[in-house]
């Protein structure tokens, strides 16, 4: 079990200045316990000084060996969604609330495991560095867990989907679905999903 004191030797992201400073730093995060079983830190990726910061609740199977965000196939219709709203994947910046993938091990698999509040909370130092030195013009949180962490435990996706909100403190945020929740839906709601999931895209595009 990692300590207090362990947790205590983690570089403080808010001292680092640049991102790839704080994306090597990030690599020995021993914040919490996902660190243990993970394969490695999975930092944000993209432009320096993007417009858009696109924000996932964590690292996948997939994300997780690879070293980078959104490579899986809920990142390959990320892409095409991207594509259609008229946003080149290559101007977006994408990261997660939480680096490290969290899971249960079933045989040869490894299933996801939403994170908890106290893992989240672990790890906000770093996706807040990488807000402060992104400077973005708007964030997009695909997924409830992304758009709890930074707008609070009662907000509802379903309620305000496709809306851009004004915050006191940082960004406009416009909240949708996660790419994954549209592979899961059922075959026949699956492209309307799709569909939806553009739409809010296409809002936040007019926005940038």
């Amino acid at each position: 079990m990692a300590t207090k004191a362990e947790s205590k030797t983690d570089p403080d992201p808010a001292t680092i200045s640049d991102l790839d400073g704080l994306r090597a730093a990030s690599a020995g995060c021993t914040r919490c316990e996902l660190y243990r079983p993970a394969t490695q830190t999975v930092f944000g990726e993209g432009p320096a000084h993007p417009s858009l910061v696109l924000v996932g609740e964590q690292p996948g199977d997939r994300e997780d060996l690879a070293g980078e965000p959104f490579v899986g196939p809920a990142g390959r219709l990320l892409d095409k969604a991207l594509a259609e709203a008229k946003i080149p994947r290559e101007r977006a910046y994408l990261t997660n609330v939480v680096k490290h993938f969290k899971f249960e091990q079933r045989g040869k698999r490894r299933i996801h495991q939403r994170p908890t509040v106290g893992e989240i909370r672990a790890c906000r130092p770093w996706f807040d560095a990488e807000l402060r030195i992104l400077r973005p013009t708007l964030l997009v949180t695909l997924g409830a867990t992304a758009a709890k962490a930074l707008l609070g435990s009662s907000f509802r996706v379903t309620a305000h989907r496709g809306e851009v909100l004004d915050r006191r403190a940082g960004p406009p945020l416009l909240p949708t679905v996660h790419p994954s929740a549209v592979l899961r839906a059922p075959d026949d709601r699956r492209a309307a999903e799709f569909d939806a999931l553009v739409a809010d895209l296409k809002v936040a595009a007019a926005r940038l």
